[in-house]
Order: structure tokens, then sequence, then C-alpha cells
């Protein structure tokens, strides 16, 4: 087999590896980490039946922790495809490596996240997934949510789908963010659950993906589902927006209390 699972070459994806990395994911999933995993979190998978056994399709997921691409694909027999930023594939020496040959064989493909290409890059990487008929995994939030809330999607899994002409299938994962909240590794042991919806057929948009109300329409769709299925408050704003504006108003008090504890007291 070549050491090679994957080469990034601006924003084309070249496979070395005859099988994709395929076996790798094989491997991972059902002998060194999956097994673990499972005896570990014990998660809970519902909804499976709705995912095809074959044939593409999109699975849009909610993100809470980066714990999420590990157990949504555990829940099925299909290897599920994500993009991964390409930094993760272009490191040297043995860390490098083994780095890339663990992203590209848990299905992971790189694209360049760098100023406007990074949806082009996703779309036309998340293409070439569904193109061989594979099953290909996205976040419309973009980002992990930072305080629990779902946010609103990117329309790139709508022109993804027209464009494709593949069912969306509405996704959940509940309890990472306890599991591994942002900026730790594990935190708490609990049961995660994967919850997969029914899936979303957009076929009577078809040679629409260009109009940005129909994207905006059939994304707000694909949202409103997963926020059934995830149980979370939805929130009418971009997670790096909220963000942003919840680093500044804890900036802002912050200050305020700095103020208050200097101020002299009457």
């Amino acid at each position: 087999m070549n050491d090679e699972l994957v080469s990034f070459d601006g924003n084309e994806i070249k496979r070395e590896d005859p099988d994709g990395g395929k076996g790798i994911y094989w491997m991972l999933k059902n002998v060194l980490l999956g097994p673990g995993i499972r005896k570990v979190f014990r998660p809970v998978e519902e909804g499976v039946e709705n995912v095809p056994r074959q044939g593409a399709a999109i699975l849009a997921s909610n993100h809470l922790s980066f714990a999420d691409w590990l157990f949504m694909p555990l829940a099925l027999d299909r290897r599920v495809t994500f993009v991964a930023k390409s930094d993760y594939f272009t490191g040297v020496g043995v860390k490098g490596w083994a780095q890339k040959r663990f992203f590209a064989g848990t299905g992971q493909v790189p694209v360049d996240r760098t100023g406007g290409r990074a949806s082009q890059g996703a779309i036309r990487a998340g293409l070439k997934v569904l193109e061989r008929g594979e099953l290909f995994g996205i976040y419309p939030e973009g980002t992990r949510s930072h305080d629990g809330r779902l946010y609103k999607g990117r329309t790139g899994v709508a022109r993804l789908a027209l464009l494709a002409g593949v069912p969306v299938i509405p996704t959940a994962v509940i309890g990472t963010d306890v599991i591994a909240p942002p900026g730790k590794i594990v935190r708490k042991i609990v049961s995660p659950t994967v919850r997969f919806g029914t899936p979303l057929d957009f076929s009577r948009y078809q040679g629409m993906s260009e109009d940005r109300f129909i994207l905006r329409s059939i994304t707000d769709e694909i949202m409103y589902a997963i926020m059934e299925l995830s149980g979370q408050e939805y929130v009418d704003m971009y997670a790096p927006a909220a963000k942003e504006a919840a680093a500044r108003e804890a900036a802002r008090e912050a200050a305020a209390n700095d103020e208050a504890e200097t101020s002299p007291q009457a």
C-alpha cells in the first residue's frame, strides 16, 4: 500500500491509495478505536434505518464538539467522509505522516479553508465524494456551537444537494459537548445520542442551485429538521458572529467588574 493516502494541491484532492483509505478506516472503526469507544461511552443510535445502505446522500448535522465526527460515523456500517483543514495533510516527518494517514483513514478530505475559497473547496470535495455514491457529512453551522444552541446554517449544504441531486439526511449528535467541550479532549463519560431523521428530498428545486432565495429556504428547512432532532434552541444568527458578540459582552463585563473593584468607596 502506498504511504501517501491523500495529497493536496491547491483545491484538488489526489488519491494515491487505490482503496481511498478504506482499509485504514475499517481497521480504526472495527479494531483499533471503535470497539473501545463503544464500550466506554455506550452511544445511543436512533433512526439508522433512515440512512440508505447504498448510494449517495448528505448527512447534515449539528456541531457541538470535535467528538461529533467520531460518534456519528460509528453508528453506521458505511463510511462518512468529511472535509478537514488542509494543514492536517501537509505535515512533515513522522508526526505529519501519522496525522495524514489518520485523517485520510477516518474519512477526511483536505480543503483549503482560507479566504473565500473555503466554501467552494468544500462543495468540490463533497461533489467528488457524492459522485462516487458515498456518504458526505457536513456541518451547516460551519463551526462548533460555543453555547450549545443551534445557529443559522450556511447555504453551501443546499447548493451541494442541488448540484449532486441527492437527499439530505438531517442528523443530531447530542451530549458530545458534555464529553468533550471546547478546549478539552474528554471531560466526562456519558452516553451520547446519534439521531438520524427522515431524508429530505429537494429534487423539486433542480436547476435552481444559484437562486439565493431557494438556497436559503432549503437550508432553513434542513436546520429546522436538525433542531427538531436535537432539541436545541435555535438562534437566527451565524455562529462566528454569535461567538464574537459573546466575547465582546464578556470583555465589557470584565472591564465593568474591574472598574467597580478599583473605584474608591464613598
